[in-house]
């Protein structure tokens, strides 16, 4: 018997294109279905987390997940990363800066603690810290095969210093916007932030995917375009930039 998406809880965007939200920091994954093949976008705050993504996006897609996409080097998105074993994983240039240097791979584990995930599960998904093979410096279209081809989008600095966004074409056409945009609380701009770039950033991916696009924040429900404008207008104030 098939299982929808719905069953396994998660939102269908469009055909063979879907996300969920994950518990805890209601952080959104997202899949897209190729021929053969399979895109997880983010992987979860956990090893243990990113195995049932794995596992649910090989049910929906009925063959295992080959690719692998991390929108930014932050522990919600990137900590499951190792449980997708054998996919090409795909990041912003310089994530390697983070999720290879000792002082990234510190700050990752206090932040999760801070964050509330246990101790013990933060040491276990910096010990096993999935780098990117794949290093997006401008656009990178990726063939899923059967006609379907993504556009992977380096479009930071903003939220982070490696900020990936990945576009899905179709009717509607899907944009997963990692943490550039947040429908759940207000953007979040920590010390590895770039404040000044970040309203340029949200008018790329705006030039990206048009006026009827699907967006896709890191945090809550999807949006449309004129959400992700005012948000833009809104970090513009906020940070005092144009």
């Amino acid at each position: 018997m098939t299982v929808t998406w719905e069953e396994l809880g998660w939102e269908r965007l469009a055909a063979g294109v879907g996300r969920c939200r994950l518990p805890g920091w209601d952080c959104t994954a997202g899949l897209v279905v190729g021929a053969g093949t399979a895109l997880v976008v983010d992987a979860g705050s956990s090893l243990a987390e990113g195995a049932r993504l794995r596992a649910r996006a090989r049910e929906l897609a009925g063959h295992r997940v080959t690719h692998l996409a991390l929108t930014h080097p932050h522990f919600d998105h990137v900590f499951g990363a190792a449980a997708f074993a054998g996919a090409e994983v795909f990041g912003a240039v310089g994530i390697d800066t983070v999720l290879t240097a000792r002082h990234g791979r510190d700050e990752l584990r206090a932040d999760a603690v801070r964050n509330g995930l246990e101790a013990g599960t933060a040491d276990e998904a910096v010990d096993a810290l999935t780098v990117p093979r794949h290093h997006v410096s401008g656009e990178w279209t990726l063939d899923l095969g059967g006609g379907r081809q993504v556009l992977l989008a380096n479009v930071g600095p903003a939220h982070t210093a490696h900020d990936l966004v990945v576009l899905v074409p179709g009717s509607p056409e899907v944009v997963f916007c990692g943490d550039l945009v947040e429908e759940s609380g207000e953007p979040q701009a920590g010390p590895d932030a770039v404040p000044s770039h970040w309203p340029a950033a949200l008018d790329r991916l705006l030039d990206l995917g048009g006026e009827d696009a699907l967006y896709v924040p890191g945090h809550g429900a999807v949006v449309d375009a004129a959400f992700v404008r005012a948000q833009r207008d809104a970090l513009a104030a906020r940070f005092g930039v144009s």
